[in-house]
């Protein structure tokens, strides 16, 4: 893995570069949004999330087993994408290139490869796709927004940030699909104490 982790820079070193270059040549408030996007906008995932589960409560058992699930699959995919990190070990380009950035450089050994916000955000999307596509439709290109943020704040390689994309929407289909069959125990529930939690009435 470490003739992988070496291989960042001279993949697409360049590339990051000049996105750092036209960072900072960017206007101030440009560049202010796009790095509190960066820092807090996951936080919109969890909005989302929650609110896919509050609709889902008016809807058939398997959707709203798909709703229960769906936080605890983000989870499963940032815990996915954190394993890959560990083995790849790739380094900052910050730390291996530097160049200055918008966000302060990670310290070595906080590993770049994949991304964790854009496997958190691209599995957020795939489980709200796949519960209720209206909020899929701005979670989507949300999800794309905070990996392209990412690298405009200097955190990633372009490359980082599409195999986090790629990490978060692969662990995330087959248990969202998976979750489905959970909707006999959605139906228990709807007939015990806990029916507010997956029934609206």
């Amino acid at each position: 893995m470490t003739a992988l982790a070496d291989a960042g820079s001279s993949f697409d070193g360049g590339l990051y570069t000049r996105i750092a270059d036209l960072a900072r040549q960017a206007p101030a408030p440009l560049d202010s949004v796009v790095s509190a996007w960066s820092t807090y906008g996951l936080a919109l995932f969890g909005v989302l999330l929650l609110m896919a589960w509050w609709r889902a409560r008016r809807e058939d058992a398997p959707r709203a087993a798909q709703a229960l699930a769906a936080p605890l699959v983000v989870i499963a995919a940032f815990t996915a994408d954190s394993a890959i990190k560990s083995l790849v070990r790739e380094q900052r380009p910050c730390q291996t290139l530097h160049t200055l950035t918008l966000e302060a450089c990670p310290a070595l050994g906080d590993w770049s490869l994949p991304s964790n916000h854009a496997a958190v955000a691209a599995a957020a999307a795939v489980a709200l796709l796949l519960t209720d596509r209206r909020l899929g439709g701005v979670a989507v290109p949300a999800a794309v927004l905070m990996a392209a943020s990412r690298v405009w704040v200097g955190a990633h390689y372009p490359h980082d940030v599409l195999l986090g994309l790629l990490v978060g929407a692969v662990v995330a289909l087959p248990l969202m699909v998976a979750a489905r069959r959970a909707a006999a125990l959605v139906d228990r529930l709807r007939a015990s104490r806990l029916r507010p939690l997956v029934a609206s009435r």
